[in-house]
């Protein structure tokens, strides 16, 4: 996060009468420090992403790379970065939802924010 302070927002659209979690919204709009970044979307996750998850289990905390089990000739652009830390959740109201990943030093605020906002 050598940039600094990192803010992602994702909105979705408040449809009246229906009482879905903020967090089960299928579809959301992507800001990135205020700007619009494109879209999201809820998925359940793949054989990849649960074996990712499971080679992670162990980290508590940090970042790094993962190899690519392709071949060096593919592997040019498959090897899988990750960030693993402590995210405090603060939730607002049942139309938003923050997450702030805290420093281990104490220092110096989160560096990282997600925000889940219904509009």
């Amino acid at each position: 996060m050598g940039m600094g302070l990192v803010r992602v927002a994702l909105e979705c659209e408040k449809h009246p009468g229906e009482k879905t979690k903020i967090l089960d919204e299928p579809i959301w709009t992507l800001y990135c420090n205020g700007r619009k970044s494109g879209y999201a979307v809820k998925r359940e996750p793949t054989d990849d992403d649960l074996s990712v998850m499971q080679t992670l289990h162990v980290v508590s905390m940090g970042a790094g790379v993962l190899p690519s089990e392709a071949t060096s000739e593919q592997a040019q652009d498959t090897e899988l970065m990750y960030m693993r830390a402590h995210f405090e959740r603060v939730t607002g109201s049942k139309d938003s939802e923050t997450y702030y990943m805290m420093n281990p030093d104490g220092n110096n605020g989160p560096e990282l924010s997600i925000f889940f906002v219904r509009v």
